[in-house]
């Protein structure tokens, strides 16, 4: 059986203005490394899979900045979503996709905006994954091993070994308050990472089974009509359109240094510190200052006698704030008036 790769590089990153615009979103930018999240995310999945077999599914106004990134990317393999309609359509398009291409196809599916700290690690995961998926005719997701008890990400409950590693899923947890995530750390629950594994066409008849919001525009993806196939769709995430209705959900653990790179703040965690804490790329200059996260691109940024802040500067435009607060950057970008915002 084939593997396919499906990179899901879609969304606009508020959460990492200034540097992020509608046109140069958080996963085509440098923020880990020096290259780009999606770049990364590629490099990480060539071992496993070659360009060929790999999809990047992304907004209709990104595509030719996503070609112009991964020119040994076959441009048929590039969708560009007409609409964002959630994670269940676009992975029901994938699906179709590589059902046509190739039938008995397994898909590992990722999202491009991670940091992983052990790319080996990783790799052997999505293998499990693939060979439980493949084993049992599942849907597998790989539920990562938390570090901390963090409100930020929802968990897995696992339940029932099934084929070791594998495991049922028990439960599906939304986001928690932070109690209530220190108590699901002490009791194995496993971070829901986004990262799933299965056939296409298991996954194509879960989505026919399960799913009402996208079922009746499958026969539009199966005949490649990408446009006709997201107007009939109802905006759905995979959890909820089709994981958390199926019977079929198997769960494996993870543990290679994931991060979502939510926000600002998460840098402080994935890039490489000073001796005093602070993660800074670019032309900064830190002097008797601890913990901060600075990004410099085209400026040079100076911090003197400052701890725990975020400052990011480009083009004109320096963002200040702490990083407890960076969290709620969204909220702070609807408020900035549209000649701030989007220069």
């Amino acid at each position: 059986m084939s593997r396919w790769a499906v990179v899901l590089a879609g969304g606009v990153g508020s959460r990492f203005w200034p540097l992020s615009t509608p046109a140069r979103p958080k996963q085509l930018l440098p923020l880990v490394t020096a290259q780009p999240l999606l770049a990364d995310t590629l490099r990480r999945l060539g071992p496993l899979v070659p360009a060929e077999r790999t999809l990047v599914i992304t907004n209709a106004t990104l595509a030719a900045a996503v070609a112009k990134l991964l020119p040994a990317l076959p441009a048929k393999n590039i969708v560009a979503e007409p609409k964002s309609a959630g994670t269940a359509p676009a992975l029901a398009w994938a699906a179709a996709e590589v059902a046509r291409r190739d039938p008995a196809g397994t898909m590992l599916c990722v999202h491009a905006d991670w940091a992983i700290g052990d790319d080996a690690g990783f790799r052997a995961a999505l293998e499990r994954a693939a060979e439980a998926a493949e084993s049992q005719r599942a849907l597998v997701t790989v539920g990562v091993v938390p570090t901390r008890a963090d409100p930020g990400f929802g968990y897995i409950r696992p339940g029932a070994p099934v084929a070791p590693p594998a495991r049922t899923v028990e439960r599906f947890i939304e986001k928690p308050d932070r109690a209530t995530a220190a108590r699901l750390l002490e009791e194995g629950c496993l971070w829901n990472s986004g990262i799933f594994v299965w056939r296409a066409d298991d996954f194509l008849a879960e989505v026919r089974a399960r799913c009402p919001e996208v079922a009746p525009a499958l026969p539009h993806a199966e005949q490649g009509a990408l446009r006709a196939f997201f107007e009939g769709c109802r905006p759905i995430s995979v959890d909820h359109g089709v994981l958390e209705r199926s019977a079929k959900v198997l769960v494996i653990p993870g543990d290679f240094g994931w991060d979502d790179v939510g926000t600002w703040a998460a840098l402080h965690r994935v890039r490489a510190r000073d001796g005093s804490g602070n993660a800074a790329a670019g032309d900064a200059h830190l002097v008797e200052s601890h913990g901060n996260v600075v990004h410099a691109d085209g400026h040079t940024v100076v911090l003197y006698g400052v701890d725990d802040l975020v400052v990011a500067a480009r083009d004109g435009v320096t963002l200040v704030t702490t990083r407890e607060r960076a969290a709620d950057l969204k909220a702070l970008v609807d408020a900035l008036p549209p000649e701030v915002r989007d220069r």
